[in-house]
């Protein structure tokens, strides 16, 4: 790789290291082929862009970003997961891959909004429920007042027709 495509790839890698969202950072060391496929194809799924980087051009493409304090996990090889939209499907996806024994797959931290996260806290995000869930969750609870409201309203009436329904049939009787 000669000098021009080097900060060619060092100014791509810094625009998307500036737009993302989310970056986790990985050793990727002993994965099959297969397994790497298999990653990649799940990241594509979750809106994730995979790549492995050379750490030094890793390191001249983080200055000037909120994602300098990735700079302390460069060391061995590096894979790059950068998300723009959920970090929460990204965490899952590479939290599941480092649980498996069967993989030698490894987070090494990440930056979530500007901020320095651990792998605990990669995990703990990965736990979190996905956005349609929480978006589900957050409507209902909107949606509960409402609902209870217009039940209470109901009741006023059914209450007021069994009221005659039994004068009715106590006069009838």
């Amino acid at each position: 790789m000669n000098k021009d495509s080097k900060k060619q790839v060092v100014a791509e890698l810094h625009d998307k290291l500036d737009r993302a969202k989310a970056v986790f950072l990985a050793d990727f060391r002993g994965l099959s082929v297969g397994k790497v496929t298999e990653l990649r194809d799940e990241l594509r799924k979750a809106d994730v862009e995979y790549r492995v980087v050379k750490n030094t051009l890793l390191e001249l493409a983080v200055r000037d970003t909120d994602k300098l304090a990735l700079s302390e996990h460069f060391a061995g090889p590096t894979a790059v997961a950068l998300t723009y939209t959920d970090p929460v499907s990204a965490a899952k996806v590479l939290s599941r891959y480092e649980k498996d024994p069967q993989t030698p797959f490894k987070l090494k931290g990440g930056v979530l909004s500007g901020k320095t996260i651990s792998v605990a806290d990669i995990q703990a995000l990965a736990d979190l429920p996905s956005r349609e869930v929480l978006l589900a969750k957050m409507l209902g609870s909107m949606n509960a007042p409402a609902t209870n409201f217009v039940g209470v309203l109901a009741a006023v009436p059914g209450s007021f027709v069994r009221a005659l329904n039994a004068i009715r049939i106590q006069k009838e009787g």
